[in-house]
């Protein structure tokens, strides 16, 4: 990599390391405008590195190299404050494109790894709110088995069949993890108490 790199004329290797321990002394050493760091080193791994560089200084961009697909390692990275994320398998001429993008002070990421990191941010948030998962048909379904209603009462109330409105009821445990109507009807009524205003009408 460093022959490769070394070889184009606007490139300079300003120094090398084998470990995260090696890394961490010899970047702020030598301040490189760019470091390629491997997501898997033998002492820790690059993002460590990376958080620990980008903290202390900001200005060196990092480029995270990895021989696997590993979303984990993406979401980590660019958590981290890595510039770019490229795979290990990529033609020399693109390394080389990578690292000149990331001195630009352009972002590189793989347009697959990001749209499954984007994904899996969405996901998180949606863990921590599951409401945000739910369509608007489903939320009032929700709302009507915490009321105590049957499937066919709330297809009555809502104007759908009784089939259909199982389907919504089948989705939407499925969104929220659960298994019984016990526990929509739990967390429902729990909604209800946290929304603003109803524990005043309550009393």
């Amino acid at each position: 990599m460093a022959a490769l790199l070394s070889a184009e004329d606007d490139i300079e290797i300003v120094g090398e390391a084998g470990t995260a321990g090696q890394a961490l002394a010899r970047i702020p050493a030598v301040r490189p405008h760019v470091a390629v760091l491997d997501v898997r080193l033998p002492d820790g791994d690059g993002v460590t590195v990376c958080r620990e560089i980008r903290s202390a200084i900001p200005e060196v961009a990092c480029l995270m190299l990895t021989s696997f697909d590993d979303e984990t390692a993406l979401f980590d990275a660019v958590m981290a404050g890595a510039a770019g994320y490229v795979l290990k398998q990529i033609h020399g001429s693109d390394l080389v494109g990578a690292v000149r993008t990331v001195a630009s002070g352009q972002s590189l990421l793989d347009p697959r790894s990001t749209a499954r990191m984007l994904r899996r941010i969405r996901e998180r948030q949606e863990r921590k709110d599951p409401l945000k998962a739910l369509t608007g048909q489903e939320r009032q379904i929700l709302e009507l088995i915490g009321e105590g209603l049957t499937n066919r009462q709330i297809g009555e109330r809502m104007f759908l069949a009784e089939k259909t409105v199982k389907n919504y009821v089948s989705h939407l445990f499925a969104k929220l993890g659960m298994s019984r109507r016990t526990q929509a009807a739990a967390y429902a009524a729990q909604l209800k108490s946290e929304t603003p205003g109803n524990q005043d009408r309550e009393h």
